[in-house]
């Protein structure tokens, strides 16, 4: 074995090198001792340092990844990234439920229309329903039944001719092929007729004042005391004009209708003004703060031009007294004069403006069919229809119930009596 010369610097150096890494190791270790013993951390490794730079990343140029067959990039907009990312899903269609329609309610007072009409009826139907008698064939040869049924039944050359137009066009058109189509026919040009009818009387600025006009005879009093009695149970305040000052009981009339209605009668001595009586009338009212005044008149032959003057003299009172016309005019008729109430309303619209009709008597008529004519002719609507003597028997007009009472085919009517019977 070669002995180690120690004399040499290279060989000193070497020893002292090896020593020091020996001297390095112990201390270390003598270290990490102590830590175990102390608790503490030993120490961490310090993590090698990254480069300055890192490595880039070539991109291409557009025009050669072109040339290479790549798709060009487009850019992306910061704004499509929000709005995919914050766009709500759109909500589910909602369903709505089906409405559900209640059926018709029956027509008002059926009953007492068909009461009322039942003399018309008798006559009007069973002629009728031997024209569209089963089987029979509709044809034009039928027309000239059906015109004089309707001419029988008062209803009026004018307002007939319009109602067979009516039926002749829907004939033409294909639209009538039963006699059920032709029942329908008329009913439906019968609205149409009746169509500005009823509807009630509004009471406007206090007080409203009703003034009441017709003939001798037709019934006003006994229908002032039933709209008297009709108003105050709709707890409206009312008193009533006495201006029939020539006929006494006229005035006696109307002082029970008060007293049973529980309203003050305005009147004024035998004789008196009518004129004035009323204008007293719509003082009083106005003063006291009423809902309205519903005035008499009296009955005049509408062949009479200086009776029929005289109303025009009291549209002027009221006029001078209200600070404006009357609010409604409403002219009373009989129905049982047929033909002759059409000629008496065109007299007593060319007095006064006429807005509404009651027409009384009609339970006591087969000329119910006047109610046509009337309102065809003048276009004046039915305000009021009188079916019987008691106060409830004064009917608001309603033109649907009308109609249906007056032109219902005989099936219906069975169809309608077991129904009742069943009930």
């Amino acid at each position: 074995m070669e002995q180690l010369d120690l004399n040499n610097p290279s060989v000193l150096g070497a020893i002292a090198g090896v020593a020091a890494l020996i001297l390095i190791g112990i201390v270390i270790g003598i270290v990490r001792a102590r830590a175990k013993k102390s608790g503490l951390p030993e120490p961490t490794p310090q993590p090698e340092a990254l480069p300055e730079e890192r490595p880039k990343i070539e991109i291409a140029d557009t025009a050669e990844r072109r040339e290479e067959g790549a798709e060009p990039t487009q850019p992306i907009q910061i704004e499509d990234l929000v709005s995919q990312a914050t766009a709500p899903e759109p909500l589910p269609t909602l369903v709505p439920e089906p409405t559900v329609v209640p059926p018709p309610a029956p027509p008002a007072d059926l009953g007492a229309f068909r009461s009322g009409l039942k003399s018309t009826r008798g006559n009007l139907i069973s002629r009728l329903a031997g024209v569209f008698r089963k089987g029979r064939e509709l044809d034009s040869s039928i027309l000239d039944e059906v015109e004089e049924v309707l001419i029988t039944a008062d209803v009026g050359v004018h307002t007939t001719e319009r109602i067979l137009e009516a039926l002749r066009s829907k004939m033409s058109s294909g639209e009538l092929s039963s006699a059920e189509d032709a029942w329908e026919a008329i009913r439906e040009e019968s609205r149409t007729i009746l169509a500005s009818s009823g509807g009630g009387l509004a009471l406007r600025d206090t007080p409203t004042v009703i003034l009441v006009v017709g003939v001798n005879g037709v019934g006003k009093t006994t229908t002032i005391g039933k709209l008297a009695s009709r108003f105050d149970r709709q707890n409206k305040s009312l008193l009533l004009a006495a201006g029939d000052t020539f006929r006494a009981a006229a005035v006696t009339q109307l002082e029970v209708w008060g007293r049973r209605v529980g309203c003050e009668v305005v009147k004024g001595k035998d004789r008196a003004d009518p004129g004035s009586v009323i204008f007293d009338a719509i003082q009083k009212a106005k003063d006291d703060g009423l809902d309205l005044v519903i005035a008499d008149t009296a009955g005049r032959l509408h062949t009479k031009v200086p009776l029929m003057d005289e109303l025009e003299k009291l549209g002027r009172t009221v006029e001078k007294a209200l600070g404006r016309p009357a609010d409604h005019v409403l002219l009373v008729l009989d129905a049982t004069t047929g033909q002759n109430a059409i000629q008496q309303a065109q007299l007593f619209k060319d007095a006064l403006p006429v807005s509404g009709i009651v027409l009384t008597k009609l339970d006591g008529t087969a000329k119910g069919g006047v109610v046509l004519g009337i309102v065809d002719r003048h276009e004046v609507p039915i305000e009021f229809i009188g079916v019987g003597e008691k106060v409830e028997d004064l009917k608001a007009f309603d033109t649907e119930t009308f109609v249906q009472a007056l032109f219902e085919a005989p099936e219906e009517l069975e169809s309608s009596a077991e129904a009742a019977n069943a009930s």
